[in-house]
């Protein structure tokens, strides 16, 4: 039996986020009641006591890229879209608790009903490529196509990671969400939706560049010269007409900030250093590292794959990094690398602790529901169309 080879990356400051100094008010966010000490002993204790206080009161989702002292208390772990599914299917929950981001809170409170209550145990726990699209720039980005003459045969399609208000406007301009999973069917269909693939309709595709350019290329064969990137902070995008009319597929200036970090020299220095290595990455990484890699999916393909793997094969892994610890460790008998030791981990994500998570649900346990997220009703509304739509693609 093959022993795991897992390497931990190198320490990095990112690695502190979630854990300031300022336990009364951490990162500007006030925890009424008092952020527990990490170094409190009873930590842990507290944690179980309050969760079974709660009872089947709560309901708590852990994200694959949380860490392993929140995932601990998670009912069910997955994806974004997994986890806001999920927590629609408990209604007899009045509290969901989600371990993840506010996109992934905010459809989470789409989907569930007004009496239930979505708690996010860190309100600073955002994300770096849903805010790079903001509703206003996206409005302004849709005027710029209408000034083109070519909105009304560009269908938007928009990524799970993306705010409430994204999905609402996507949902108001007849377009759909997609998942990594999906992206290929959404693509499909919103392009039929202008004539097909054959035809000049376009499909504005938000906010992940790299997700919308890989899928296009390497699933609907598409060109390279097909797609251009659409700069928001650049009069016009930073494209002329004509750029805009020859174009089939208008990508979003956005990317993930870990994902975007991996580089094709990453994956010639595994396969150097590690024989018969399997490269396997998330579509939302470069299109050079698609390219290079073995194998590309989601984060629910990258968990399947190394499950079904062979014992004593290797693999390097291209995405968040505390979801390939916890590959590395629940696989001992595989050798498992991260594809990059000097990228760390999402640090908005990592911003949930054990000591947000035992506040948040000491705090229910009291009577005192803290940081719940409420999505605008009109918002919700049309994002939930956008959403539906998604669930109604074929074959989803």
């Amino acid at each position: 039996m093959s022993t795991s080879t897992f390497s931990e990356p190198a320490p990095s400051a990112l690695l502190l986020l979630g854990r300031g100094v300022d336990l009364a008010s951490e990162r500007g966010v006030e925890c009424v009641g008092g952020l527990p000490a990490p170094s409190d002993p009873d930590l842990v204790e507290r944690a179980r006591a309050a969760r079974a206080a709660l009872g089947s009161r709560a309901f708590v989702l852990g994200h694959h890229y949380q860490r392993d002292e929140v995932i601990e208390f998670a009912d069910v772990t997955g994806d974004s879209f997994k986890l806001a599914r999920e927590a629609a299917a408990r209604p007899e929950a009045e509290f969901i608790i989600f371990c993840g981001v506010h996109f992934m809170a905010e459809s989470a409170d789409i989907l569930t009903s007004d009496q239930q209550q979505v708690i996010l145990p860190d309100l600073a726990a955002g994300c770096s490529m849903a805010d790079m699209a903001a509703i206003d720039q996206v409005e302004d980005a849709w005027d710029v196509l209408a000034d083109a003459g070519v909105a009304e045969s560009t269908v938007p399609v928009t990524y799970m990671n993306s705010a409430a208000s994204i999905k609402a406007f996507t949902g108001r301009h007849g377009g759909t969400i997609c998942t990594s999973s999906n992206a290929h069917v959404a693509l499909r269909w919103a392009f039929d939706k202008v004539g097909g693939l054959g035809g000049t309709g376009k499909v504005l595709f938000m906010p992940d560049q790299h997700l919308g350019r890989n899928t296009a290329v390497q699933q609907l064969g598409l060109s390279l010269d097909e797609c251009v990137v659409f700069d928001p902070r650049k009069p016009g995008g930073g494209l002329t007409v004509e750029q805009l009319r020859d174009a089939r597929m208008i990508l979003w200036r956005g990317h993930c900030s870990v994902h975007g970090r991996f580089s094709v020299r990453n994956v010639t220095d595994i396969r150097a250093a590690v024989p018969d290595v399997t490269v396997i990455v998330h579509p939302e990484c470069q299109h050079e590292v698609v390219l290079a890699a073995d194998l590309v999916g989601s984060t629910e393909y990258i968990v399947k794959a190394l499950d079904a793997a062979a014992p004593g094969s290797s693999w390097a892994v291209g995405t968040e990094l505390n979801l390939v610890r916890r590959l590395a460790a629940a696989h001992p008998d595989k050798n498992i690398h991260y594809l990059d030791s000097t990228v760390c981990f999402c640090s908005t994500m990592n911003r949930i602790d054990l000591p947000h998570l035992v506040w948040a649900m000491e705090s229910l346990v009291a009577g005192r529901p803290v940081n719940r997220i409420v999505v605008d009703a009109d918002d919700a509304h049309w994002a939930r169309v956008a959403l539906d739509q998604m669930l109604a693609l074929p074959g989803y």
